[in-house]
């Protein structure tokens, strides 16, 4: 049961409500839905005494143009039928459900001025699993007008549903812009993408303890003194955990070599940044998520509606970027690992971890596709946030690029689940081959775990189901 009141939403119910298939079990707030309707009631009266942008004019560049009395409903129907021009694919149902759970908890923070109907229309439609038919493209970071719009319409029974449907609702004056005025499409997309890569590089932690083992790694570059020496925050968890996944306790068994290459060694200090950096995302994505960004906002602790900027999430987009461009050097040490793996000067057994006939390729083409996916991730983590635009006659003359920048790291994420499962592959296959001793470390649940699904044949085959299965094993290795 989720509690949805504009308060407490978590990003973990994001994600539950975006992988919940049908009804969705949420606790309304009765006391929040008295306050979202004390809003609307002053929002009513305030029209009638002051100009109320959006409710007594036009928006964007048609902020001076006033809207007579009588023209107020049908003037909300009009801007949700002009601002409902999205394009492009379907947003998947995830994203949507998403989108969905978000918006009705930011309008019970009480500010939206939103009426009671359409707010008991969105409750429904998400509880009964109602998807209305939305279109991805639409919004550049300073309000996702058009997915919005789309859905405004859907509950008032104009627009078709992909799944399910509530009884139509009707527009009251000034429904339009308060329903549209909110990012809730990009925070759904930039909250699960932010709880993927969160699962990822906890997984990419047992990835790489694997990876150490099977090349007899140092344990010095993981010690307590050194990270104490220089704690970030990100640096010292991650030296922790990897001591944690070893059982290094005490002084542990001198590695291999005096160093390790960088894959191995600097792993702290460079996953270190992201996980400092998903962090901070979550943190902005926990307040965005449970914020009042209607423009205008109707306070009835100061009766009054004050006009503002809260659409511009300038916060979510950099923190976005910094999470993706931090991530790719996580992922560029995945790729060195995989490289030391296939190397015999590292591992002692055969080129590629071959067997077989002399010439045998083994699992070289890891390699390949690594760096491919490593390639996109390099394209997706370029920042979203170096261009801006100009819209609505000037009058908005800038723009976070959000939108964009939580798409590009839901593309990262899925090329670093590539890069990882490729890794984990050879990891396992070399641990195989060495037939090495786990004993009783932590990193001995991960590789049984990845053991009893991977193939055990290193006769030369096609590896692809081997990487689709390692990927499928993320999220457990996330939990060990």
């Amino acid at each position: 049961m989720i509690r949805v009141d504009g308060r407490t939403l978590r990003c973990a119910d994001v994600v539950t409500a975006a992988s919940t298939e049908g009804p969705l079990g949420i606790d309304v707030s009765i006391a929040a839905l008295r306050g979202a309707e004390s809003a609307w009631k002053l929002a009513e009266e305030l029209s009638t005494r002051r100009i109320v942008y959006g409710r007594t004019t036009g928006v964007g560049a048609n902020k001076e143009d006033p809207v007579g009395e009588g023209e107020s409903p049908d003037h909300g129907l009009r801007l949700l039928r002009s601002h409902a021009g999205g394009s492009g694919d379907v947003m998947s149902p995830g994203q949507t459900r998403a989108m969905m759970l978000i918006r009705l908890n930011q309008l019970l923070a009480g500010r939206s001025g939103l009426s009671p109907e359409l707010i008991g229309a969105l409750a429904t439609a998400v509880r009964t699993g109602a998807l209305p038919l939305v279109h991805r493209l639409g919004a550049i970071g300073t309000g996702d007008l058009a997915p919005l719009a789309e859905t405004a319409l859907a509950l008032t029974g104009e627009r078709p549903w992909l799944a399910g449907s509530v009884p139509p609702v009707p527009v009251r004056a000034g429904d339009a812009l308060a329903f549209m005025s909110s990012n809730a499409a990009t925070l759904a997309e930039a909250t699960l993408a932010a709880m993927r890569l969160d699962t990822l590089t906890r997984a990419s932690h047992v990835v790489a303890a694997l990876t150490y083992i099977a090349l007899d790694g140092n344990p010095e570059a993981y010690a307590t003194p050194v990270h104490e020496a220089r704690p970030h925050a990100g640096q010292v968890a991650c030296a922790a955990e990897m001591r944690r996944l070893l059982g290094m306790e005490g002084t542990p068994k001198p590695g291999r070599r005096i160093q390790d290459p960088f894959g191995l060694r600097a792993f702290p200090q460079v996953q270190g940044p992201a996980l400092d950096a998903i962090h901070y995302l979550r943190d902005v994505l926990a307040v965005e998520i449970n914020a009042s960004t209607e423009n205008p906002m109707i306070s009835t602790v100061h009766q009054d509606a004050y006009h503002h900027a809260h659409f511009h999430t300038a916060y979510v987009s950099t923190a976005l970027d910094q999470v993706r461009a931090t991530v790719h050097q996580v992922a560029e040490l995945s790729v060195a690992r995989l490289g030391d793996l296939v190397e015999p000067e590292f591992t002692g057994l055969r080129p590629f971890l071959a067997a077989g006939p002399s010439g045998s390729s083994g699992v070289m083409i890891l390699e390949y596709v690594a760096h491919d996916a490593l390639t996109e991730l390099r394209q997706a983590a370029l920042p979203a946030t170096l261009g801006t635009a100009v819209v609505s006659r000037g009058i908005e003359d800038h723009a976070s690029f959000s939108t964009q920048a939580a798409r590009a790291a839901t593309a990262a994420g899925s090329a670093y689940q590539q890069v990882l499962a490729c890794e984990l592959v050879a990891a396992v296959r070399a641990l195989r081959m060495r037939k090495a001793d786990l004993v009783s470390l932590p990193a001995r649940d991960a590789y049984e775990a990845a053991a009893a699904v991977l193939d055990p044949s290193v006769e030369d085959r096609p590896l692809t189901e081997d990487i689709a299965r390692a990927v499928s094993l993320l999220d457990t290795l996330a939990r060990i």
